[in-house]
């Protein structure tokens, strides 16, 4: 008897995988609904409202055999999805939400039972509710906004990283060999870049990155309202290094070019950090969002040098 397929795949998300995962991410959108439903049947769920999705996930909440209230995660497995689980079993609910159960689940291509072409691997989460339309987005000063956020970045940072999470040393000479192949359209982004690069050599130089749990994504819409907690983490793509690398999406989302300064003094003293060195990692996030800008032959905001000058260092 053929299973009821949970959910059909929105269209944006749809366009989105196809544009960052090529050939992976269509044929994970293809497959995505029947695999749901096989995932539904064999962890006992049902669903219980519609799915909703970011850029790289689709979340469809359920109840499980006993009555939980619970979302089910599926993202395709990629280098910076896959050791959410890990990272979330690592803080064990301690200001992010709790992991219930976990999965890898690999697809074969061409010739499976899918009938996709192309291969590929998603990351299925069995995780906690947390109140999906109200997130710190949704809180009208961000100063009030930007204190549990500082809160949740000083509490998830002083979690040591688990073995085996990718390494910002790592991350950091990646940054550093792009920046130097970077062919910037303007001379203001040229400088920018070497500007950045500059600051992220001379952090890079002390040694290793740190080991440190880190979020990397902890933005206003990245902390959800809770029943056990006010608000809770979610999304994260992890990585072990430095906390002050963790500071800048709290400082360009909802990005306020009077308020930057303040922010970022807040964040920095709330994982702990040296203002210089703190000034460091950030400069070496901006070079990370202009390359990406330059290398898909986009034009770069100009917020990225105004938020790399703000910082100081």
């Amino acid at each position: 008897m053929a299973l009821s397929v949970p959910f059909a795949v929105p269209a944006r998300f749809a366009e989105g995988q196809r544009r960052y995962e090529g050939e992976a991410g269509a044929a994970f959108v293809t497959a995505a609904p029947a695999m749901a439903a096989r995932r539904l049947e064999r962890w006992s769920l049902r669903p219980d409202g519609s799915v909703r999705h970011g850029v790289a996930a689709l979340v469809l909440p359920v109840r499980t055999a006993d009555g939980e209230r619970a979302v089910l995660k599926v993202q395709l497995r990629t280098e910076e999805t896959a050791d959410e689980g890990a990272a979330l079993r690592a803080w064990d609910g301690d200001g992010a939400v709790r992991v219930l159960d976990e999965d890898v689940e690999e697809v074969a291509g061409t010739g499976s039972a899918t009938g996709t072409g192309t291969g590929f691997a998603v990351s299925w989460l069995l995780l906690e509710r947390l109140d999906a339309v109200r997130d710190l987005n949704g809180v009208p000063d961000v100063r009030a906004a930007l204190r549990p956020l500082a809160a949740l970045l000083a509490r998830l940072t002083a979690v040591r990283a688990p073995a085996g999470l990718r390494r910002l040393d790592d991350v950091a000479d990646d940054l550093l060999l792009r920046a130097g192949k970077a062919v910037a359209r303007d001379a203001a982004t040229h400088a920018l870049i070497a500007d950045c690069a500059s600051a992220l050599r001379d952090v890079r130089s002390e040694g290793p990155c740190g080991e440190r749990l880190l979020h990397w994504d902890l933005h206003y819409g990245n902390v959800l309202a809770a029943r056990r907690e006010p608000w809770l983490a979610i999304d994260p793509k992890p990585l072990a290094g430095a906390p002050a690398f963790d500071l800048l999406p709290a400082l360009a989302n909802r990005y306020d070019p009077t308020d930057t300064a303040r922010r970022f003094a807040a964040l920095a003293e709330a994982v702990g950090a040296d203002r210089e060195r703190a000034a460091a990692w950030t400069r070496a996030r901006v070079l990370q969002a202009v390359l990406w800008e330059v290398e898909a032959g986009r034009e770069v905001a100009g917020m990225w040098g105004e938020l790399a000058g703000a910082v100081g260092g």
